[in-house]
């Protein structure tokens, strides 16, 4: 069997790539910052996560039928992955925008005692010690991600 051939990967795969590209029309329809760099980002409209393993199961529905063992693991693994990038990840982001927050105090406080001249606790340009926000999804990410990867698999579906 070639790659291309394997209904569930193609659908699973595609409903990635799709989901992560059309972040950027979204963002810019929403007025939020827009650029390619959003493609290759976690977090947004909507969850390549929750399309990717909605596009499995999906497909797999569609391959396998509702009684296969292969549509449950892949359902059971969905609910995680879903889970996870609402509550774990997103309160990981969220975490690190109060990281980001105490950064920019600590920067306003070395300013006002700049007389100490302390330079090398942290520097102005210094990103790599800032964290990185907005990892996790919103439910409303979530779930037009699910329905995105619907979509994508039974659209998908027509060519096999």
């Amino acid at each position: 069997m070639t790659l291309f051939e394997n209904f569930p990967l193609v659908a699973a795969l595609s409903a990635i790539i799709l989901s992560q590209v059309i972040k950027i029309p979204i963002a810019y329809f929403l007025s939020r910052p827009s650029t390619v760099a959003l493609a290759i980002s976690t977090g947004g409209m909507p969850s390549s996560h929750s399309a990717g393993v909605t596009a499995l199961v999906t497909s797999l529905l569609i391959e396998y039928g509702i009684a296969s063992p292969y549509v449950a693991i892949a359902f059971t693994f969905g609910v995680i992955v879903m889970f996870d990038s609402m509550g774990v990840r997103r309160q990981s982001g969220e975490h690190g925008i109060i990281i980001n927050e105490l950064i920019r105090d600590f920067d306003d406080l070395k300013k006002s005692f700049s007389k100490y001249n302390h330079e090398e606790v942290l520097q102005e340009d210094d990103e790599e010690l800032r964290s990185r926000g907005f990892l996790g999804h919103k439910p409303i990410e979530v779930f037009f991600g699910i329905i995105s990867g619907i979509i994508i698999a039974l659209v998908i579906s027509l060519f096999y």
